[in-house]
């Protein structure tokens, strides 16, 4: 990586919710109850997730979304100041709270979560067009779907001359245009599978899927959890593996973790796949620790688990 005074920056645009993060022994089936061990909060939100990842490693980061006039609000911007990232094109609501998002973690690490949208549904798409026509040339635009897709929209038709980092989180229907601009459009397994009907399990699988993405974005990104990832842009192809065996506490925000890492990445100068590289080690760091924002790596953390 290089430094931090040779980076563009990273303009974030996404959700910020405080987390409810639930222990239990087994995510529980339909009809089905559990007794949970533990309850924490948190600080979570893809958007805020992302952008605290980016920030840590080392990027100059600006986040765009909406927070509620409460006290998690409140909590929030505290917490994204404290991480280094530019709050400042931050919306404060009076009437209407701070996402929430219900997470459910088991003993294995695995994960099932609800999110309350809250504020994040009212992000104005014109505050975001204003943003990011603003933003300096190179930078890397960051955006996942977890706010109204005529937001994510506004910010993509408006980065002329920014890169487009999409993670579409969960998978939303978004026009041609928006898709075709994403360089490179971030899925995980589940999500290409339900845009492209391809049952994504292996690398191979998720390699045909990211050539099988209808429109085509610029580049396209699979990430298949311990199975690393896999890039495709319009000449080359590669797969990047978990090349060290790690010991799974809770898969919360993990790939948020990539996605901010890969920005963080891209925003530095390095090419996709090494990119890709870097998001892979820095998810495979987060899945160690508990919660999302406090498992994430600092360049440190990356440099010695080489």
């Amino acid at each position: 990586m290089t430094s931090v005074a040779d980076h563009v920056p990273v303009l974030v645009v996404g959700s910020a919710n405080r987390d409810y993060l639930v222990r239990v022994p087994e995510l529980p089936a339909p009809g089905e109850t559990v007794l949970a061990q533990q309850m924490s909060n948190t600080c979570g939100g893809k958007g805020a997730n992302q952008a605290v990842a980016a920030s840590r490693l080392g990027s100059e980061v600006r986040f765009v979304g909406c927070v509620g006039d409460d006290a998690d609000g409140a909590l929030l911007l505290r917490e994204l100041l404290a991480e280094g990232v530019d709050v400042s094109d931050m919306t404060m609501l009076h009437d209407a709270e701070t996402g929430r998002a219900f997470v459910w973690v088991d003993d294995h690490g695995e994960n099932s979560i609800a999110v309350v949208s809250g504020a994040n549904y009212h992000l104005n798409p014109a505050k975001v067009r204003r943003v990011v026509q603003r933003a300096r040339r190179g930078t890397i635009l960051v955006i996942q779907a977890e706010i109204p897709a005529d937001a994510v929209s506004a910010a993509v038709r408006a980065a002329d001359f920014t890169r487009v980092v999409l993670n579409l989180a969960p998978v939303i229907t978004l026009p041609d245009d928006v898709v075709q601009r994403a360089d490179p459009l971030v899925l995980n397994e589940a999500e290409a599978s339900a845009l492209t009907g391809i049952e994504v399990r292996s690398p191979d699988d998720a390699l045909r899927a990211a050539r099988a993405i209808h429109p085509a974005p610029r580049s396209a990104v699979i990430t298949i959890g311990a199975g690393g990832a896999v890039w495709v842009n319009e000449s080359r192809s590669g797969i990047v593996p978990v090349t060290e065996l790690v010991s799974v506490v809770d898969t919360t925000g993990a790939g948020d973790a990539f996605v901010g890492a890969l920005s963080a990445a891209l925003a530095s100068g390095a090419p996709l796949g090494t990119a890709v590289e870097h998001g892979v080690r820095s998810g495979s760091y987060s899945v160690q620790r508990p919660g999302a924002q406090a498992s994430y790596a600092r360049e440190s953390d990356l440099t010695q688990s080489v």
